[in-house]
Formats: C-alpha cells, structure tokens, sequence
C-alpha cells in the first residue's frame, strides 16, 4: 500500500493523543514528546509539520476564557448558499477572532465563534463579511453563559 498524507501511524497517534490537551510548555516540548513517544525530536517536528499540512491539525494554541480576558466571545450562524461556501468561509477564516467553523446540516449551514474586545468589533467583522460575500443572513447570537466541554479524541 502506497503511503497516503492521511495515513496516521502508531507513532502519529501517539503524538495526537499527546498533544490534545497537555502540550508541553518548556521550552523544548517536541524533545519531550519525543521521549514520551520514543521518537527524535525532529521525528516529532517533522510529523506534527506533516499532520499540519495535510489538515489532520488544524492548530496548536492555548486556549483561554475570554471574559476573564476582558473579551467577548459570540456563535454566529449564516445561511450560505452552497455556490458561495469557499468565498464565505474564506472570508470568515480571514478574521483573527474567528477560532473555529463548521457546515450544519440546516438553512443556517456555517456556524462559526468569533472572540474580540468587544462586540463593536465582531459586528463590524460581520457587516465586513457580508458586505464581502454577499451573505447578509448572519445571527450574532452571543454568549450568555458559557459551558465548556473537553473534546479529547483518543486516535
């Protein structure tokens, strides 16, 4: 079987399965991982680049409560159309406050949270991207109380 981009080895996984949700803050965490996984550190940079690329990780952050940060954070909703998909979501990921989206099954089909300072600053985001798009269908529905789940997924 020829090597696919996608393929996940034991060794891929394991460092998945690391990274998640207790990534190394030292200084030199891959020379951790690489313990930990009895791999090289370059091994390790090198699949983790690998895994990047492809798409398998789609980031590696902290993440943090934006109200104890003296941000705001909001899920907007927005019925696309599917013609214009790859412009709109183009332009959503363009915005540094947008920390993640994804297509729904519904008339409101990209869902997507954004973080800013205020909400001042996610409303003109949004009249940004609609006027870029087109799309003028987006719900601001923000944050009231907030509950967060860990999602770790053991690959």
């Amino acid at each position: 079987m020829a090597e696919d981009e996608t393929f996940l080895d034991e060794a891929d996984r394991s460092i998945l399965n690391r990274i998640q949700s207790d990534f190394p803050i030292i200084s030199r965490p891959y020379l951790e991982i690489a313990r930990e996984t009895g791999l090289t550190e370059q091994e390790v940079i090198d699949r983790v680049r690998r895994l990047k690329e492809s798409g398998i990780i789609r980031r590696i952050g902290g993440n943090f409560v934006p109200g104890a940060l003296g941000y705001v954070s909001t899920l907007c909703a927005a019925s696309v159309p599917p013609e214009k998909l790859a412009l709109f979501t183009e332009a959503v990921n363009r915005r540094p406050g947008v920390t993640h989206n994804y297509l729904r099954e519904n008339t409101f089909n990209v869902w997507f949270t954004f973080i800013a300072p205020s909400m001042e600053e996610i409303e003109a985001n949004l009249m940004a991207i609609s006027a870029e798009t087109g799309i003028t269908e987006i719900l601001n529905l923000p944050a009231t109380r907030v509950f967060k789940i860990k999602a770790q997924f053991d690959v």
